[in-house]
């Protein structure tokens, strides 16, 4: 009994590693050893433990890489507590007012987009000022992609964002809540 209670003082220092803590678990008492190990195990989500909500977020005046940032992190499932790395574990996001976005500084005529067509010659470059009132939809998607990981999953997350120019989106049958970003 006493050597026991010495060798728990000893678990209680900080100088011994995980490994030689566990080891005495399983020297003390087999059965204290296997209830540890049964209650300091990882969670992982599975495709039954996910439930998708529907978001909406007005991104009339805010920043590019501002909202970006938290578009990217709801369609990871950041947000939610049973977050997963492997599994796709985030919600779905509709933006609307794609085109009231702000973008700081010079970035209009400076940022410029690159694309090639996999022949020679084939680079075309466009900036943001002249992509913004093409298509603004795709100025929101492409930063949003660039925060994305660059996974197998990555089709399956960029899928959930949906991105209008106008107010208004044909969501409303999902009853969408409204994301508040500052």
């Amino acid at each position: 009994m006493v050597l026991r209670r010495l060798i728990f003082i000893c678990l209680l220092t900080k100088g011994l590693t995980k490994q030689i803590k566990l080891f005495i678990f399983a020297f003390l008492d087999k059965n204290q050893y296997i209830n540890k190990a049964v209650i300091m195990g990882t969670y992982s989500a599975k495709k039954e433990d996910i439930k998708r909500s529907w978001h909406v977020v007005d991104a009339n005046g805010k920043t590019l890489g501002r909202i970006a940032t938290v578009i990217a992190s709801v369609l990871k499932g950041k947000t939610k507590p049973i977050y997963t790395r492997h599994v796709d574990t985030g919600d779905f996001v509709i933006v609307v007012n794609a085109d009231k976005i702000h973008l700081t500084g010079k970035k209009l005529d400076q940022k410029t987009y690159y694309s090639h067509s996999g022949f020679p010659g084939g680079l075309k470059s466009i900036t943001a000022g002249k992509l913004m009132k093409t298509n603004p939809e795709e100025v929101l998607k492409k930063a949003v992609e660039g925060m994305l990981p660059k996974t197998q999953l990555v089709k399956q997350m960029f899928s959930k964002l949906k991105v209008y120019a106008g107010g208004k989106h044909p969501h409303s049958a999902q009853q969408p809540v409204e994301m508040i970003i500052k």
